[in-house]
Protein backbone atom coordinates (compact mmCIF):
# COMPACT_ATOMS: atom_id res chain seq x y z
CA UNK A 1 0.00 0.00 0.00
CA UNK A 2 1.46 3.53 -0.65
CA UNK A 3 1.55 5.95 1.86
CA UNK A 4 1.08 9.40 0.71
CA UNK A 5 1.76 11.22 4.11
CA UNK A 6 5.41 12.72 2.93
CA UNK A 7 7.54 12.90 -0.11
CA UNK A 8 8.92 9.56 0.30
CA UNK A 9 5.58 7.72 -0.88
CA UNK A 10 6.57 4.92 0.40
CA UNK A 11 5.01 1.38 -0.90
CA UNK A 12 4.44 -0.94 2.15
CA UNK A 13 3.90 -4.37 2.34
CA UNK A 14 2.00 -5.88 5.16
CA UNK A 15 3.76 -6.99 8.26
CA UNK A 16 6.55 -3.97 7.28
CA UNK A 17 6.92 -0.15 7.75
CA UNK A 18 7.90 2.80 5.79
CA UNK A 19 10.97 5.40 6.06
CA UNK A 20 9.72 6.79 9.01
CA UNK A 21 8.95 3.07 11.39
CA UNK A 22 5.74 4.73 12.31
CA UNK A 23 3.68 3.64 9.09
CA UNK A 24 2.70 0.27 8.61
CA UNK A 25 0.84 -1.83 6.82
CA UNK A 26 -1.05 -4.57 9.48
CA UNK A 27 -4.05 -7.13 8.37
CA UNK A 28 -4.05 -5.09 4.94
CA UNK A 29 -4.91 -1.97 6.51
CA UNK A 30 -2.66 1.16 6.29
CA UNK A 31 -2.14 2.55 9.89
CA UNK A 32 -0.07 4.77 12.11
CA UNK A 33 1.57 2.92 15.31
CA UNK A 34 2.19 5.65 17.41
CA UNK A 35 -1.30 7.29 16.83
CA UNK A 36 -1.86 9.21 20.30
CA UNK A 37 0.99 8.49 22.24
CA UNK A 38 2.61 11.63 23.36
CA UNK A 39 5.75 11.03 24.17
CA UNK A 40 6.61 14.51 24.55
CA UNK A 41 4.22 17.50 26.22
CA UNK A 42 5.08 21.06 27.60
CA UNK A 43 3.68 24.43 27.65
CA UNK A 44 6.25 27.15 25.97
CA UNK A 45 6.29 30.16 24.83
CA UNK A 46 5.27 30.44 21.71
CA UNK A 47 8.57 31.95 20.92
CA UNK A 48 10.24 29.01 21.93
CA UNK A 49 8.69 27.37 17.93
CA UNK A 50 10.01 29.26 17.06
CA UNK A 51 7.27 31.63 16.06
CA UNK A 52 8.20 35.42 16.74
CA UNK A 53 5.43 36.89 14.27
CA UNK A 54 2.42 34.63 15.60
CA UNK A 55 0.64 36.55 18.61
CA UNK A 56 4.04 36.77 20.69
CA UNK A 57 4.00 36.89 24.49
CA UNK A 58 1.15 34.10 24.02
CA UNK A 59 1.97 30.14 25.59
CA UNK A 60 1.48 26.83 23.45
CA UNK A 61 0.52 23.47 24.20
CA UNK A 62 3.10 21.58 22.82
CA UNK A 63 2.81 17.61 21.78
CA UNK A 64 5.31 15.08 20.05
CA UNK A 65 4.72 11.56 19.04
CA UNK A 66 7.65 9.36 17.85
CA UNK A 67 8.96 9.38 14.49
CA UNK A 68 10.54 11.23 11.03
CA UNK A 69 10.84 10.85 8.22
CA UNK A 70 14.20 12.51 7.90
CA UNK A 71 17.84 11.38 9.66
CA UNK A 72 19.16 13.61 9.80
CA UNK A 73 23.28 13.62 11.16
CA UNK A 74 22.87 16.47 13.42
CA UNK A 75 19.19 15.81 14.74
CA UNK A 76 18.97 18.13 18.13
CA UNK A 77 15.58 15.73 19.12
CA UNK A 78 16.78 12.02 17.84
CA UNK A 79 15.43 9.96 20.76
CA UNK A 80 11.81 11.10 20.20
CA UNK A 81 12.19 11.63 16.14
CA UNK A 82 14.11 8.37 15.71
CA UNK A 83 12.48 6.33 18.06
CA UNK A 84 9.85 4.03 16.79
CA UNK A 85 9.12 2.51 20.24
CA UNK A 86 6.24 4.62 22.11
CA UNK A 87 7.74 5.94 25.37
CA UNK A 88 4.58 6.34 26.97
CA UNK A 89 1.97 3.34 27.31
CA UNK A 90 -1.51 5.36 27.55
CA UNK A 91 -3.27 7.10 24.72
CA UNK A 92 -3.81 10.78 25.04
CA UNK A 93 -7.38 11.72 22.38
CA UNK A 94 -7.48 14.33 20.05
CA UNK A 95 -10.73 16.01 22.40
CA UNK A 96 -8.74 14.84 25.46
CA UNK A 97 -5.67 17.01 24.19
CA UNK A 98 -7.91 19.91 23.44
CA UNK A 99 -9.37 19.92 26.54
CA UNK A 100 -6.25 19.95 28.01
CA UNK A 101 -5.21 23.27 26.39
CA UNK A 102 -8.40 24.63 27.62
CA UNK A 103 -7.65 23.83 30.69
CA UNK A 104 -4.48 25.00 30.53
CA UNK A 105 -5.60 28.12 28.94
CA UNK A 106 -2.87 28.19 25.91
CA UNK A 107 -4.29 30.35 23.14
CA UNK A 108 -2.86 27.11 20.67
CA UNK A 109 -1.45 23.90 20.23
CA UNK A 110 1.94 23.10 18.58
CA UNK A 111 2.73 19.99 16.99
CA UNK A 112 6.62 19.86 17.53
CA UNK A 113 9.53 18.13 18.12
CA UNK A 114 9.67 15.47 16.61
CA UNK A 115 8.79 15.11 12.97
CA UNK A 116 4.34 15.77 12.55
CA UNK A 117 4.09 15.19 8.62
CA UNK A 118 4.59 11.33 9.43
CA UNK A 119 1.71 11.44 12.80
CA UNK A 120 -0.46 13.77 10.38
CA UNK A 121 -3.68 12.04 10.84
CA UNK A 122 -3.44 12.82 14.76
CA UNK A 123 -2.29 16.54 13.83
CA UNK A 124 -5.88 16.52 11.49
CA UNK A 125 -8.06 15.14 13.70
CA UNK A 126 -6.63 17.31 17.00
CA UNK A 127 -7.07 20.36 14.68
CA UNK A 128 -10.55 20.07 13.55
CA UNK A 129 -11.67 19.69 16.92
CA UNK A 130 -9.73 22.69 18.10
CA UNK A 131 -11.36 24.89 15.76
CA UNK A 132 -14.55 24.81 16.96
CA UNK A 133 -13.21 26.03 20.64
CA UNK A 134 -11.25 28.83 18.40
CA UNK A 135 -7.74 27.25 19.20
CA UNK A 136 -5.05 28.39 16.94
CA UNK A 137 -2.63 25.32 15.53
CA UNK A 138 0.66 25.19 14.73
CA UNK A 139 3.49 22.67 13.55
CA UNK A 140 6.85 22.77 13.26
CA UNK A 141 8.06 20.85 10.59
CA UNK A 142 10.91 19.46 8.09
CA UNK A 143 8.24 20.57 5.41
CA UNK A 144 8.78 17.29 3.15
CA UNK A 145 4.89 17.52 2.59
CA UNK A 146 3.49 15.21 -0.03
CA UNK A 147 1.13 17.36 -2.87
CA UNK A 148 -1.63 15.59 -0.50
CA UNK A 149 -0.32 16.11 2.50
CA UNK A 150 -0.08 19.77 1.83
CA UNK A 151 -3.45 20.26 0.47
CA UNK A 152 -5.07 18.29 3.74
CA UNK A 153 -3.13 20.62 6.21
CA UNK A 154 -3.22 23.75 4.95
CA UNK A 155 -6.52 24.50 5.70
CA UNK A 156 -6.66 22.86 9.14
CA UNK A 157 -3.19 24.38 10.79
CA UNK A 158 -3.03 28.31 10.84
CA UNK A 159 0.92 28.46 11.56
CA UNK A 160 3.97 26.75 9.93
CA UNK A 161 7.84 27.05 10.80
CA UNK A 162 9.55 25.05 8.63
CA UNK A 163 13.10 24.03 8.71
CA UNK A 164 14.83 25.10 5.22
CA UNK A 165 18.22 22.91 6.47
CA UNK A 166 20.65 23.72 3.65
CA UNK A 167 20.79 23.38 -0.39
CA UNK A 168 20.44 20.58 -2.39
CA UNK A 169 23.84 18.42 -1.29
CA UNK A 170 23.15 19.45 2.14
CA UNK A 171 19.91 17.68 2.22
CA UNK A 172 21.16 14.51 0.21
CA UNK A 173 24.55 13.68 2.26
CA UNK A 174 23.70 14.95 5.48
CA UNK A 175 19.48 14.72 6.18
CA UNK A 176 18.82 11.57 3.94
CA UNK A 177 16.47 13.96 2.44
CA UNK A 178 15.30 15.89 -0.42
CA UNK A 179 15.21 20.38 -0.50
CA UNK A 180 12.31 20.09 -3.60
CA UNK A 181 9.29 19.43 -1.72
CA UNK A 182 10.45 21.59 1.37
CA UNK A 183 10.15 24.95 -0.98
CA UNK A 184 7.06 23.41 -2.99
CA UNK A 185 5.71 23.65 0.80
CA UNK A 186 6.87 26.63 1.42
CA UNK A 187 5.70 28.24 -1.71
CA UNK A 188 2.47 26.33 -1.42
CA UNK A 189 1.38 27.65 1.93
CA UNK A 190 2.46 31.07 1.61
CA UNK A 191 -0.01 31.35 -1.47
CA UNK A 192 -2.69 29.74 0.18
CA UNK A 193 -2.54 32.72 2.87
CA UNK A 194 -0.48 30.37 5.92
CA UNK A 195 1.59 32.32 8.26
CA UNK A 196 5.06 30.68 7.85
CA UNK A 197 8.17 31.41 9.43
CA UNK A 198 11.33 29.64 8.16
CA UNK A 199 14.21 28.16 10.28
CA UNK A 200 17.88 27.09 9.78
CA UNK A 201 20.19 25.13 12.18
CA UNK A 202 23.65 26.57 11.26
CA UNK A 203 26.57 24.61 11.50
CA UNK A 204 29.81 26.26 11.39
CA UNK A 205 31.86 24.75 8.40
CA UNK A 206 28.89 22.86 7.03
CA UNK A 207 27.08 25.76 5.87
CA UNK A 208 28.60 29.08 4.37
CA UNK A 209 28.38 32.89 3.40
CA UNK A 210 27.37 31.64 -0.35
CA UNK A 211 25.04 28.58 0.78
CA UNK A 212 23.11 31.25 2.94
CA UNK A 213 23.34 33.98 0.07
CA UNK A 214 21.30 31.35 -2.27
CA UNK A 215 19.02 30.19 0.87
CA UNK A 216 18.19 33.94 0.95
CA UNK A 217 17.55 34.81 -2.54
CA UNK A 218 15.35 31.22 -2.65
CA UNK A 219 13.30 32.85 0.50
CA UNK A 220 13.01 36.01 -1.37
CA UNK A 221 11.56 35.09 -4.34
CA UNK A 222 9.55 32.37 -2.32
CA UNK A 223 7.78 35.41 -0.21
CA UNK A 224 9.32 34.73 3.06
CA UNK A 225 9.01 37.08 5.70
CA UNK A 226 10.79 36.02 8.75
CA UNK A 227 13.84 33.96 9.03
CA UNK A 228 15.27 31.91 11.85
CA UNK A 229 19.08 31.42 12.04
CA UNK A 230 19.84 29.12 14.89
CA UNK A 231 23.30 27.72 16.64
CA UNK A 232 24.00 24.11 16.38
CA UNK A 233 25.23 21.93 19.71
CA UNK A 234 26.72 18.81 19.28
CA UNK A 235 24.31 15.47 19.29
CA UNK A 236 22.84 12.30 17.72
CA UNK A 237 26.31 11.53 15.11
CA UNK A 238 27.40 14.92 14.74
CA UNK A 239 28.39 14.88 18.86
CA UNK A 240 31.93 15.20 18.17
CA UNK A 241 31.38 18.44 15.63
CA UNK A 242 32.06 22.05 17.39
CA UNK A 243 29.09 23.78 18.66
CA UNK A 244 28.40 26.99 16.02
CA UNK A 245 30.40 30.05 17.64
CA UNK A 246 28.60 33.35 18.37
CA UNK A 247 30.78 34.61 16.12
CA UNK A 248 29.81 33.16 13.31
CA UNK A 249 26.14 33.58 13.39
CA UNK A 250 26.15 37.14 13.84
CA UNK A 251 28.02 37.05 10.42
CA UNK A 252 25.35 34.88 9.36
CA UNK A 253 22.64 37.35 10.33
CA UNK A 254 24.44 39.83 8.66
CA UNK A 255 24.40 38.39 5.82
CA UNK A 256 20.71 37.48 5.97
CA UNK A 257 19.69 41.00 6.27
CA UNK A 258 21.76 42.37 3.98
CA UNK A 259 20.05 40.50 1.28
CA UNK A 260 16.90 41.56 1.86
CA UNK A 261 14.94 39.30 4.32
CA UNK A 262 12.61 41.70 6.16
CA UNK A 263 12.85 40.09 9.60
CA UNK A 264 15.94 37.95 11.07
CA UNK A 265 16.26 36.45 14.14
CA UNK A 266 18.86 34.61 15.96
CA UNK A 267 18.17 31.31 17.84
CA UNK A 268 19.91 29.29 20.89
CA UNK A 269 22.09 31.87 21.20
CA UNK A 270 22.30 34.80 23.41
CA UNK A 271 22.71 37.56 20.72
CA UNK A 272 19.44 40.19 20.94
CA UNK A 273 17.02 39.87 18.11
CA UNK A 274 14.34 42.63 18.91
CA UNK A 275 11.55 42.88 15.95
CA UNK A 276 12.12 46.61 14.27
CA UNK A 277 9.91 48.29 11.49
CA UNK A 278 11.69 47.26 8.31
CA UNK A 279 10.29 50.96 6.89
CA UNK A 280 11.45 52.89 9.87
CA UNK A 281 13.81 50.97 11.76
CA UNK A 282 11.83 51.65 14.90
CA UNK A 283 12.06 48.66 16.97
CA UNK A 284 8.68 46.98 17.63
CA UNK A 285 9.30 44.16 20.02
CA UNK A 286 12.81 45.03 21.96
CA UNK A 287 12.58 41.16 23.83
CA UNK A 288 11.99 38.05 22.81
CA UNK A 289 12.25 36.40 26.16
CA UNK A 290 10.41 37.45 28.74
CA UNK A 291 6.67 37.35 27.71
CA UNK A 292 5.55 39.85 29.79
CA UNK A 293 7.86 42.54 28.23
CA UNK A 294 7.09 41.32 24.78
CA UNK A 295 3.38 42.17 26.11
CA UNK A 296 4.42 45.42 27.33
CA UNK A 297 5.83 46.42 23.84
CA UNK A 298 3.38 45.47 21.84
CA UNK A 299 0.85 47.88 23.01
CA UNK A 300 2.98 50.28 22.86
CA UNK A 301 4.62 49.90 19.35
CA UNK A 302 2.80 47.80 17.17
CA UNK A 303 -1.63 48.41 16.77
CA UNK A 304 -3.69 46.68 14.27
CA UNK A 305 -0.61 45.06 13.00
CA UNK A 306 0.93 47.77 11.76
CA UNK A 307 4.33 50.07 13.07
CA UNK A 308 2.87 52.89 15.21
CA UNK A 309 6.10 55.42 14.03
CA UNK A 310 5.05 54.83 10.27
CA UNK A 311 1.94 53.18 9.46
CA UNK A 312 3.94 50.27 7.74
CA UNK A 313 2.32 47.07 7.49
CA UNK A 314 4.15 44.56 9.84
CA UNK A 315 4.09 40.62 8.86
CA UNK A 316 2.16 38.29 11.25
CA UNK A 317 -0.75 38.23 14.06
CA UNK A 318 -0.14 40.81 17.02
Amino acid sequence: MKCDFCFHYCDIKEGQKGFCKVREVKNNKLLSTNYGFLDAIAIDPIEKKPLYHFFPGTTTLSVAQVGCNYNCDFCQNWQLSQNEININSSKTSPKELVKLALNYKTPSISFTYSEPIVWQDYVIDTAIIAKKYNLKTIMVTNGSFSKEARERLSPLIDAFNIDLKGDAPYYKNICKGDITPVLEGIKYLIKQGNHVEVTILLIEGIHTKEIIEKLAKKLIELNVQVWHLSRFFPNYKMSNTKATSEQFLNQMIETAKNMGINYVYSGNSSIHSPTICPSCNHVLINNHINSDAIKIDLYKNIKNNKCLNCSTKIYGYF
